[in-house]
């Protein structure tokens, strides 16, 4: 069945027996998820590099058009923290425009990604890594918001360059505003949690601090008018496309899909568990593609499924992926109806919500469980990613956790172990004494892992050290030898030719057919001899005894 096949069947299952009653829960999930995305895409539209009307418009178009062709019936879209980290420096280098390029690159390749089945990628990443890289940007997101929450300023593209900058540039701190924010943060986090199901802190401290401002009129950098229309002045234009400059843009806009896909699928994959309904990983890549190559013509930035909103909506009840749709028609409302209210923000109210965000946004049980069992392989890749996302590139924290995963891996899996045992003849009353003799000079090496050239290189280097001329004959178990490679087969070969030189007979057992074969075409088994190959160690014995 292709995508789009799947999709229509997904939406006649989804609004089967649709009634009153369903779009009322739809309607106050819309609401409830509304009331929570308002002030974070006020705040990553900020933090972005953009302003709070750019994250307004990513949110009210990405609840739409994501929501709609999205892979489930619960995926909520719009600007995130995490996304917001990587523009930041984005915005730096290349401007809004910049960022309207990469966002539009990167919504073509996850509608490739999507189209091609390439969701399942996702699956690859192990665990402490994603952790890793989720606490790093916790770390960008909750040190970019330092400017807003002290009235200072950074230069630089790195947040490393940034936190430099705060001790070379003379500048004053504005107390106002850090108590504005430090205020925003410290009612957070001793909000009830009970009122936090029905009217999120984040709202309420948002509210709180601009009735103060509202009043006191404090002298504070806010985040100024809010535009009543979809068409931002600053959208991404066609016609004014520095086409020489795309290649700059590539890199960013591979990082930009690479966290879109990773944060989407993640996000689906843990919501689906809540929802029990699975999600179509392909169809969400799909709808994450088209979403940010709209996007960026209205002014807003790269969006992706986002936890925070869609655990929300189905806690509140959330039934179709109408709730998506009617999050993004209330904040539409919000748009026009309380843009001048909202241009009154301070800034470090914004910036003391995202600072608890980002405290929350880390895995505190999923740490706590890698550094408890002290399994130092995963405590390696939790922080080796956490530093690379916080030092260089996202996607490049990515590919540095995976790859080192990926070495440390194949160190594991390529470990081989080289047991050596004598024949132990004492419970054999019914043996020749002859036969009792060839046992005694028999040793058999059980070897378990893959064969290859370091592997074989062990077991020589094991034989040696046990096997002396009073044995003449060996015996090889290799059940416990999955595969084996030219340059291992190669020698080994050696180390028969070796032992065959000190006048030892050879014996295999427990050759599983891939090995075999590849015993076969390497001619091991021909010099050896085929009758010297059996199924058991048993068979061999057996044979030694005739």
């Amino acid at each position: 069945m292709n995508l789009l096949q799947r999709y229509v069947s997904r939406l006649k299952t989804e609004f089967s027996g649709y009634n009153g009653k369903k779009f009322g829960k739809d309607l106050l999930a819309g609401v409830t998820v509304a009331a929570v995305a308002l002030p974070l895409a006020l705040a990553f539209g900020v933090s972005s590099g953009a302003d709070a009307a750019s994250g307004l418009v990513t949110a009210l178009l990405a609840g739409i058009i994501m929501g709609v062709f999205s892979g489930a019936s619960y995926q909520i879209s719009g600007p995130t923290g995490a996304m917001s980290a990587i523009l930041i420096s984005l915005v730096a280098q290349h401007g809004l425009n910049g960022v309207f390029i990469a966002c539009l690159i990167s919504g073509v390749i996850l509608l490739i990604c999507g189209i091609f089945k390439l969701g399942a990628l996702v699956s690859f990443i192990p665990t402490p890594v994603i952790t890793g890289f989720t606490s790093g940007i916790a770390i960008i997101i909750a040190f970019g918001q330092i400017n807003n929450l002290t009235g200072l300023s950074s230069e630089g593209e790195s947040t490393i360059d940034k936190l430099i900058s705060y001790f070379t540039l003379e500048q004053s701190f504005n107390m106002t505003s850090f108590l504005i924010g430090a205020a925003v943060i410290l009612f957070m986090f001793i909000y009830p949690k009970k009122l936090n199901g029905i009217v999120p802190s984040s709202l309420v401290a948002i509210i709180l601090a601009t009735a103060a401002n509202f009043i006191f009129n404090f002298d504070v950098a806010v985040v100024g008018a809010i535009p009543k229309t979809l068409f931002l002045d600053n959208r991404l234009d066609l016609s004014a496309i520095d086409w020489s400059q795309i290649n700059n843009l590539i890199v960013p806009a591979v990082s930009i899909a690479a966290l879109g896909l990773i944060e989407s699928l993640l996000c689906g994959a843990s919501a689906g568990r809540m929802k029990n309904e699975p999600l179509d990983s392909d169809m969400e890549l799909v709808a994450q593609g088209l979403g940010n190559i709209i996007i960026p013509f209205f002014g807003g930035v790269p969006a992706t499924a986002a936890i925070a909103r869609t655990s929300v909506a189905i806690k509140a009840g959330g039934q179709t992926r109408l709730t998506s749709v009617i999050h993004s028609a209330v904040l539409l409302l919000s748009m026009f109806l309380l843009g001048g209210v909202m241009s009154r923000i301070p800034l470090a109210a914004l910036a003391g919500v995202l600072i608890v965000t980002a405290v929350r946004m880390n895995e505190f049980e999923v740490i706590k469980d890698i550094f408890g069992r002290k399994i130092k392989t995963a405590m390696f890749q939790f922080l080796i990613t956490m530093l690379a996302t916080v030092i260089f590139d996202l996607t490049i924290a990515i590919l540095i956790g995976v790859l080192f995963s990926v070495i440390m891996f194949v160190l594991k899996v390529s470990e081989m172990t080289v047991n050596i045992s004598d024949i132990h003849t004492e419970n054999m009353q019914n043996a020749s004494e002859t036969t009792l003799a060839k046992y005694r000079k028999t040793k058999v090496a059980y070897i378990t892992g893959p064969l290859y050239f370091g592997t074989a290189n062990k077991l020589s280097q094991k034989l040696r050290e046990v096997v002396t001329d009073d044995e003449k004959y060996v015996i090889f178990s290799v059940r416990g030898v999955p595969i084996a490679d030219l340059s291992g087969v190669n020698a080994f070969s050696e180390l028969c030719d070796e032992l065959a030189a000190q006048g030892k007979t050879i014996y295999f057992s427990c050759v599983n057919p891939a090995v075999g074969e590849m015993f076969r075409r390497c001619g091991l088994e021909e010099k050896i001899g085929s009758e010297n190959f059996f199924w058991s160690t048993d068979k061999v014995l057996s044979k030694m005894a005739e």
